[in-house]
């Protein structure tokens, strides 16, 4: 059935998560920018580091959606208070999960990776990155349900106003700290993930403030003093659980191939942080849009009409591949000044320009792949999700570790794992969505 959800409808929910987006992911081209004029070692340790710690933030990243697609449901259902009882008992889990992501950060890092960075300087580097950076992960914890609680709920602004916040304190911070300007200390790779954890902090503190003054806490009873509900928590656990995982894995085989590629050699890691940079860049708008899938989707089913889901996963699919399809053709018609936002070093960017044509390829196959599978995370079922996930990152792996450690294949072409993973990950996502099995799911 053709769904009546509006094309308004998907952008009002998407636009300020996609200017959120944008604004979260001047961090990512900020560090890598600035880190680009300290070194070769700074660029790809910055890497490594970074892709670590949001392995491990992805875990709170996947309970705030599975927070976010209940809140949602509840909003279809119109049951306002339920919102709020859901809300309160996020804190319940991502504060102790906070903990437990710093102390493996603060005490297990340096033995988990020391045993798989062939470089001592990259090792070194590293290492003192996620000291530093392992602090944000209390503060992102918060930010998480925040996130979680406006997309589920439709009001979606407040992303664009916090992440705009958040990016413009990185931006200054990394300036300052890296460098040393005006009387700061110099502290290269340790100021870029220090500036991270502050903007962080900045952010947490926003996303308080503007829901104390701008939001009715009487409408999702934000503040009634909800007594511990078990079955809502174990609820809560069941459906973020999958996804938790999905987003760590996912994130976890993007550290893996990391690894592979650094034992390729300095160069080709800092070419592989220019690439991730700028592929991060092309995926802003599909981010926006898979949160708006998920809420819409849940929302849909919440009101008794599931037989639009289809239909408004296509719509969404059709919108986020006009956005990539733009954004990749701006990168391909200026290639190298899109390279050289990252670095001025000439060598770096002539072995970067195979790479970049290819990840803008896996670019628009992945801007319909993410939709289709956030359409299946927005039904409920989770674990067929996770599933789907656990299937594609097993021989997106398996194909990284054949060319880049058995044939030890040139770096732009172990960045063609990319494409299986995007197609995969569409295809299979779309079968399930087609053959209707998640409208029976309860959340």
């Amino acid at each position: 059935m053709k769904t009546t959800v509006t094309y308004r409808e998907i952008w009002y929910i998407a636009f300020p998560i996609i200017l959120g987006s944008v604004a979260q992911n001047l961090l990512n081209v900020t560090d890598t920018a600035f880190l680009g004029r300290v070194g070769t070692i700074a660029l790809g340790a910055g890497a490594i580091g970074g892709i670590f710690y949001f392995s491990a933030v992805m875990l709170a990243w996947g309970f705030g959606v599975g927070m976010q697609i209940i809140i949602a449901r509840r909003r279809g259902e119109n049951k306002m208070s339920e919102i709020g009882q859901t809300f309160q008992h996020g804190f319940y889990f991502q504060v102790p999960l906070a903990l437990s992501l710093f102390s493996i950060m603060q005490f297990f890092a340096k033995d988990i990776l020391k045993h798989v960075i062939d470089s001592q300087d990259v090792y070194l580097s590293t290492i003192e990155f996620i000291r530093f950076r392992s602090y944000g992960v209390f503060f992102a914890g918060i930010n998480m349900l925040f996130r979680g609680f406006y997309v589920g709920i439709a009001r979606t602004k407040v992303i664009t106003y916090t992440t705009a916040i958040m990016a413009s304190v990185n931006i200054l911070l990394d300036y300052l700290l890296i460098f040393g300007k005006f009387g700061f200390p110099e502290m290269g790779i340790a100021g870029a993930a220090l500036a991270s954890v502050i903007a962080e902090f900045t952010a947490m503190m926003f996303f308080i403030f503007y829901t104390l003054f701008k939001i009715d806490g009487r409408i999702f009873h934000l503040y009634t003093r909800w007594p511990f509900d078990k079955g809502l928590y174990d609820r809560m656990i069941k459906l973020s659980l999958p996804v938790m995982f999905q987003n760590f894995l996912s994130l976890a085989s993007w550290l893996v191939f990391f690894l592979f590629v650094e034992k390729l050699g300095e160069q080709a890691l800092a070419v592989s942080n220019i690439i991730r940079s700028f592929y991060i860049v092309l995926m802003i708008p599909m981010w926006g849009f898979a949160s708006a899938t998920n809420t819409l989707v849940s929302g849909l089913i919440g009101q008794g009409r599931g037989e639009e889901v289809l239909s408004l996963v296509m719509k969404i699919v059709s919108i986020s591949f006009l956005m990539v399809f733009i954004l990749v053709a701006l990168g391909l018609l200026f290639p190298g000044l899109a390279i050289r936002i990252y670095t001025n070093d000439p060598i770096l960017m002539k072995a970067s320009l195979p790479a970049f044509y290819i990840i803008s390829l896996a670019a628009l196959i992945l801007a319909m792949a993410f939709i289709f599978f956030n359409g299946v995370s927005g039904t409920g079922k989770t674990q067929v999700s996770f599933a789907i996930e656990i299937v594609v990152i097993v021989l997106y792996l398996g194909f990284t570790y054949l060319v880049a450690e058995y044939l030890r294949l040139p770096v732009h072409l172990v960045w063609t794992a990319e494409l299986i993973y995007a197609f995969l990950l569409g295809f299979l996502s779309y079968l399930y969505l087609r053959g209707g099995h998640w409208k029976s799911a309860k959340v």
